[in-house]
This record gives structure tokens, sequence and C-alpha cells, in this order.
């Protein structure tokens, strides 16, 4: 996937740990880490809402224990 297909994130900050998001198509939405930018998570719109309300609504907290 070309560069230009990325966007960065506005909740990143400059230089490492940044955050980047594509959606090439209404149903896929493709993140990526710039630590690791090969290595990249697939989702839809959808399973993508779920998690960052859950994450918003402290339901994934306990996981920060692990």
């Amino acid at each position: 996937m070309a560069t230009r297909d990325w966007q960065k994130s506005s909740y990143s900050s400059t230089g490492n740990a940044c955050l980047y998001v594509s959606a090439p198509d209404s149903a896929t939405i493709r993140l990526r880490e710039s630590d690791e930018p090969e290595t990249i998570l697939t989702t839809t719109p959808t399973t993508l809402r779920d998690l960052i309300r859950s994450a918003k609504a402290g339901q994934l907290d306990h996981l920060g224990a692990l």
C-alpha cells in the first residue's frame, strides 16, 4: 500500500509511536504503528467503533493489569 494511502492520527505526537489509518473502501479499516509499519491490523468500521466505545467506557481497563 502506498504511503499516500495512510493518514497519521491527529492524536499521535511527533516522533515515534504514531498510529496510521487507511480506509481503502467503506468496509475496511487498516491500522499500523510507525515503529512496525509492516504489521497491519485490518478491521471493519463497526468493529473498530465498538472497540473505541468499550475503551472509552472503561470496559477494557482490566487489560492494563495483565
